[in-house]
């Protein structure tokens, strides 16, 4: 393997690399391998639903410390959205998703978009990665739950979040280069998206198959970004980890 490949393979191996390692010690290695994965899935349960409103008002903090406008939050009442709407007076206590900032106002700056989506995942590189990587050392299945939730949080994305970020540079470069706009393939939930390009072509101005196999190209671009960035968000959390015990070092 060349020097050149060495550093692609681990951008791509690492986060499953430090699973494995993460199991093997918090789990498999352990005197009561089940009794350690009972406590893994309760405290990953515990983590998540405190991570799902957590997750959301980031992104609405995002929104606004860049310059943008929030109107809107929806959180499902599971995940404490009835709670909170009596504290923020834009969180609406219900949605079909668990969460969704679905009114804000980015006063047409991708810079304001992409941070308002990227906020959240400040979380998987300074808390969820080095968690992870510290349970490579046995002795602490509770914590490897949170880790999952935290760490693992692009890659669980990559349809949502992570293809709206791909889809915001796609378009932008491609309605750079086309000089005709931004296409408008843009969107949180990628899945509803294909399906509404297939049932409702006409939303965004689709005429025949070979403009829907356009659309598809876009879309399928916007989505291998995401991928890209989900990776490349694991890689800086692990990068910091790797300075954070630098520093610590004797």
């Amino acid at each position: 393997m060349t020097s050149r490949t060495r550093p692609r393979a681990r951008f791509f191996r690492e986060p499953f690399d430090d699973l494995v390692a993460a199991m093997d010690a918090q789990v498999a290695r352990t005197p009561n391998p089940w009794q350690a994965f009972v406590i893994v899935i309760l405290a990953g349960a515990a983590a998540w639903w405190i991570y799902v409103p957590v997750h959301e008002l980031l992104h609405a903090l995002g929104c606004v410390m860049t310059g943008g406008s929030v109107g809107e939050l929806q959180i499902a009442p599971r995940y404490g959205g009835t709670l909170l709407a009596r504290v923020f007076p834009f969180v609406v206590g219900h949605s079909d998703y668990a969460g969704r900032l679905s009114g804000f106002d980015t006063k047409g700056s991708d810079w304001i978009y992409l941070a308002t989506d990227v906020m959240p995942y400040v979380l998987t590189v300074l808390i969820g990665v080095p968690l992870l990587k510290a349970c490579a050392h046995g002795g602490r299945p509770a914590l490897l739950g949170p880790a999952f939730v935290l760490a693992l949080a692009p890659f669980y994305s990559v349809t949502g979040d992570y293809y709206e970020m791909g889809s915001i540079i796609t378009t932008r470069v491609l309605g750079a280069l086309s000089g005709t706009g931004l296409p408008p393939f843009r969107s949180d939930d990628v899945i509803q998206l294909v399906a509404d390009v297939f049932t409702q072509p006409a939303q965004f101005g689709i005429a025949g198959g070979s403009t829907i196999a356009a659309a598809v190209l876009i879309i399928a671009a916007g989505l291998a970004f995401g991928v890209l960035l989900a990776f490349a968000t694991y890689a800086a959390g692990a990068r910091f980890w790797d300075s954070f015990r630098a520093r610590m070092a004797p």
